[in-house]
């Protein structure tokens, strides 16, 4: 009976896990494809040229046992890395790689291949073999996905709206939808879960996942080899394109008219575009109002800091994912005490059985105030604007509420525009938030507050005062 490249590779890897831990299983073997049976030789397909290299250090007696099980002495184990390829008509090559002791190894690459006089096509990592003319590799992690991103208060817009995208991407009136908030919160994470679950419904579609500062490497490369239209073209053939840190082409001119282009076309044709920014469109600096007015034309949903009950189900989840067991009382205290973001409550998680598992010392409240110690030690601590507007209101004798309050009384809206100074410095809450929480105004009232306390500390010597008083009280 003859063998398939899949039968002869399902059984290397029925002996292979049989032979390591799961946590390397599923990290060196599950992202292996196979590819071909030539003869004797197999061809697997592996994501990176670091990841053979990893296979040929750790793994390369466990391949020629099971390979050489599987279709004898004679066995060979071709790679074929996914690398980067040009946009346009290519040329494979393989390079034989000399081997010791193990399976007969050669690397299938991707080269350039300029046709004749023309210049070179433009260089573009998303581009893999395949029988499409154009395959893009969407850049995607699987793993940050809408069931590991868990709803609460403080992302419930968000999700829903993604999930939204997800199911209809192009299709509804979030478009651009565009995802801001603090560091570690989890922009990423909901732009990725978009990605991934729109290529779960929708196989057939283009999906590309980039950061804005790639993004602005690759049109530079493209500028420098004269290939602007080359680079404009490769993105208006995608049906959803997720950017992340857009916020980071601020000042840069040139890629800000090449991605407004882009996002025209796509718009127009009824493509999908999603964004990440760690502020709000009104308060991004250096963009264009042009493409401002864009990035305004869908929606824009905040993600804030997580509540107590969100926190508490983020730390389960990551114990369950792990296999961990702690103790309820454990579960709240660093739920209580660690309020900043969600990527340093995973970290300080991780942290803490970390020590329990080195020091075969048993999780306990102990423990976890060590860890929480050291790591809020070495954590910039973040106010809330609810304990800025206290502070600020003990200090110049009024209540929250008169500091909140429509009055025009002098010495109030000093105070008022204080608070929305130090909020606007010690936390990463949008202009329009901090509006909204002192007293309900307006991102251009909160501007304006800011641009008043600078004016006024730097002529007013009672009011540079009030400044330095208030900051070591805040910060301290």
């Amino acid at each position: 009976m003859s063998m398939t490249a899949q039968t002869v590779w399902d059984n290397c890897l029925s002996f292979i896990q049989d032979n390591i831990t799961p946590q390397a299983y599923k990290t060196w073997f599950e992202p292996i494809r196979a590819v071909k049976l030539t003869d004797n030789a197999l061809s697997i397909q592996v994501p990176s040229k670091f990841f053979y290299e990893w296979l040929e250090e750790h793994y390369v007696k466990l391949l020629k046992v099971s390979l050489t099980k599987e279709l004898g002495e004679n066995a060979k184990l071709v790679y074929v890395i996914r690398m980067e390829n040009t946009y346009g008509n290519r040329q494979p090559f393989t390079e034989k790689i000399p081997s010791t002791n193990r399976p007969s190894v050669m690397k299938s690459q991707e080269v350039d291949a300029p046709l004749k006089n023309k210049n070179p096509e433009l260089k573009n990592p998303f581009v893999i073999p395949g029988i499409r003319n154009l395959e893009i590799e969407s850049q995607l992690n699987p793993n940050y996905n809408f069931d590991s991103f868990l709803e609460g208060d403080s992302n419930r817009l968000a999700r829903s709206a993604g999930l939204a995208v997800a199911n209809k991407p192009g299709g509804t009136s979030f478009n651009p939808l565009l995802i801001f908030g603090g560091v570690g919160l989890g922009k990423t994470h909901l732009a990725h879960a978009i990605g991934v679950q729109i290529k779960d419904r929708y196989p057939d579609k283009t999906v590309l996942y980039i950061s804005a500062e790639k993004f602005t490497q690759q049109y530079i490369e493209s500028v420098k080899k004269n290939n602007r239209n080359d680079f404009i073209h490769f993105y208006q053939v995608i049906d959803v394109l997720i950017v992340d840190d857009i916020q980071l082409l601020s000042g840069k001119a040139g890629t800000q008219d090449v991605f407004f282009h882009i996002f025209n076309h796509l718009h127009q044709n009824g493509k999908q575009v999603v964004l990440t920014s760690d502020k709000a469109p009104v308060d991004m600096q250096d963009i264009e109002q042009r493409l401002l007015s864009r990035f305004k034309w869908g929606l824009s949903a905040e993600l804030q800091q997580p509540g107590f009950e969100t926190r508490v189900s983020i730390i389960k989840n990551k114990l369950y994912q792990d296999g961990v067991e702690m103790p309820e009382e454990i579960v709240e205290f660093l739920a209580n005490n660690i309020k900043t973001n969600i990527r340093e409550l995973e970290g300080a998680i991780i942290s803490l059985i970390a020590h329990s598992s080195f020091n075969r010392k048993e999780i306990n409240l102990e423990l976890a105030k060590k860890i929480v110690d050291n790591y809020v030690k070495h954590t910039k601590r973040e106010v809330s604007i609810d304990y800025i507007q206290k502070v600020v209101s003990d200090y110049f004798q009024m209540d929250v509420d008169t500091l909140q309050s429509k009055t025009r009384k002098r010495h109030i809206v000093q105070a008022r525009q204080l608070a929305m100074f130090f909020a606007k410095k010690l936390t990463k809450a949008s202009l329009a938030s901090i509006g909204s929480q002192i007293g309900k105004r307006d991102h251009a009232t909160v501007l304006h507050a800011c641009k008043t306390v600078d004016n006024l500390s730097a002529t007013d010597k009672q009011f540079r005062k009030y400044v330095e008083d208030l900051n070591k009280k805040l910060t301290m």
